[in-house]
């Protein structure tokens, strides 16, 4: 409880100081600021409570807020719907949980899925960023995560700590970004989940990028987007992505990565659909000779 009264704490107070006076609507006062953000007592004011009931919150008191109050501080701290659901998890409000099982088992029908997309890179992704499920094209196109070791096949520890990565997004520190505000939510999602805790631990030990992000504490899930890429076969090109939760599993996430007809990205993307599939052939040929 410690730990999460700690979060609490730390999340309100960084949401506080990202919030700008002047568009809060509030009144200068001639007051100095030495700090940015907001005050206490204006958060209060603004949500409608106490100075003292929003400081015993900000200090990770146990206390339930009602939705209400609960939408109200979210409103006067600017927080989007992802870190107004957040700030919920952080105070225990009331949610129909259900156990996650230890084990993330992708259906047989979503692996016909995937390779039922013979040039569209998929991928699904589980708790943590573990990748549980990639097609062929996926793995061309970022990482042959099913040939790594079962405890290096996940997003946020290839992002962070692999060369690889680092190379192939030109806009690398975005992606990074990404990946830590997504497990900032995933830890809200699955308080106290040892796994995801880990896996911070890692990070937070091996790469500087991932303290400095995680410590800002944002929260955002991004449902879709695009990735600026610098292929070593194909060279620079830009795919979109967008993403779908599993049915029967929200803690699995398909992502599908596609291009825009008719631009150079999508030359890219079909030369390298179809470089992999000479590979698979060649590759298969050779067998064929050696058996």
């Amino acid at each position: 409880m410690a730990d999460l009264n700690r979060e609490l704490a730390d999340f309100l107070r960084r949401a506080r100081s990202a919030v700008d006076p002047a568009r809060a609507g509030l009144p200068a006062d001639g007051r100095v600021r030495r700090v940015p953000g907001l005050r206490r007592e204006e958060v209060a004011l603004l949500a409608g409570v106490s100075t003292d009931y929003y400081t015993r919150l900000e200090q990770g008191r146990r206390i339930t807020p009602s939705t209400g109050v609960l939408d109200a501080i979210g409103r006067a701290l600017d927080l989007d719907s992802t870190g107004r659901a957040h700030l919920g998890h952080l105070v225990g409000a009331p949610l129909a949980r259900r156990k996650a099982p230890l084990v993330q088992r992708v259906r047989p029908g979503l692996y016909q899925l995937l390779e039922a997309l013979p040039s569209t890179p998929a991928m699904i992704l589980g708790r943590y960023a573990d990748v549980l499920a990639t097609n062929r094209l996926a793995r061309v196109l970022l990482a042959d995560f099913e040939a790594m070791r079962p405890r290096e096949r996940n997003y946020a520890r290839w992002m962070f700590l692999s060369p690889q990565a680092r190379e192939l997004f030109v806009d690398w520190d975005v992606q990074a970004r990404t990946v830590v505000e997504n497990l900032r939510l995933e830890l809200g999602n699955h308080p106290g989940d040892p796994s995801t805790l880990a896996l911070v631990d890692e990070l937070a030990a091996d790469s500087e990028e991932f303290r400095t992000w995680w410590a800002e504490h944002r929260v955002y899930q991004r449902t879709h987007g695009s990735k600026r890429l610098r292929h070593p076969v194909v060279g620079e090109f830009t795919v979109d992505y967008e993403t779908f939760i599993m049915p029967g599993d929200p803690d699995q996430t398909m992502f599908v990565f596609t291009t825009e007809a008719g631009t150079a990205s999508r030359e890219a993307m079909d030369l390298l659909c179809s470089w992999s599939l000479s590979t698979v052939n060649t590759a298969a040929q050779v067998a064929q000779l050696d058996s």
